[in-house]
């Protein structure tokens, strides 16, 4: 059991240290939600992060930024998060981008309509940094697992 757990740790640091220089994009319409946010991940060890204020100035951050991991607020002026989810996902370089929503909507059809929409995985506000770290962890873990699989097809 000792030996499971230090392997799992080990596993964890391998997959943190792999995934720490990830351009995160964080898209709320908050600027102290974003600072909540980019301040977790500088504790988590991610540094590298781009803000937007909306689905459409994170379109364009899109453009000029090359992001391997997305943060988004539902609930936004302009363009809602879930928009812009579904923007991102008619496009191939982006069909497999990892995206977290992140919302005060917790009702269950939101959910479904985010999971319809392709969300990688959902996380209800109000979180905590260990909620947050959970969430990222078993998205990049399921990432790199699916892409060793397909490696293997190949």
């Amino acid at each position: 059991m000792h030996d499971e757990l230090n392997d799992k740790e080990a596993a964890e640091a391998a997959l943190h240290e792999q995934h720490k220089c990830l351009l995160f994009l964080i898209v709320d319409d908050s600027q102290s939600m974003r600072k909540i946010i980019k301040h977790a991940l500088r504790k988590l060890g991610y540094t590298n992060t781009v803000e937007a204020y909306d689905g459409k100035d994170a379109l364009k951050a899109m453009d000029t930024n090359e992001v391997g991991f997305v943060i988004c607020d539902w609930n936004m002026p302009r363009m809602k998060g879930i928009e812009f989810l579904r923007v991102l996902r008619t496009k191939d370089e982006y069909k497999e981008l990892p995206f977290l929503m992140v919302s005060a909507e917790s009702k269950t059809e939101n959910i479904f309509e985010a999971i319809q929409s392709g969300v990688t995985n959902y996380l209800p506000k109000p979180f905590s940094i260990e909620m947050l770290q959970r969430k990222i962890e078993t998205i990049l873990l399921f990432r790199t697992s699916t892409a060793a699989l397909h490696s293997l097809d190949t």
